[in-house]
């Protein structure tokens, strides 16, 4: 019975550090570019000469 609630611990211990890093990475900006993705398919490629 002890492991289980080991292992429950080191699960809501794993389960903060995601969701923290995840809003640290919120907070800093890396997900604010909402431009580009929806367009870049309409970008020509240059064509590369063999």
């Amino acid at each position: 019975m002890s492991v289980l609630i080991i292992l429950i611990v080191v699960s809501v211990l794993v389960a903060g550090t995601f969701l923290y890093l995840f809003v640290l990475s919120v907070k800093k900006g890396q997900y604010d570019d909402d431009y580009t993705p929806s367009v870049r398919m309409l970008f020509d490629d240059t064509p590369t000469k063999p």
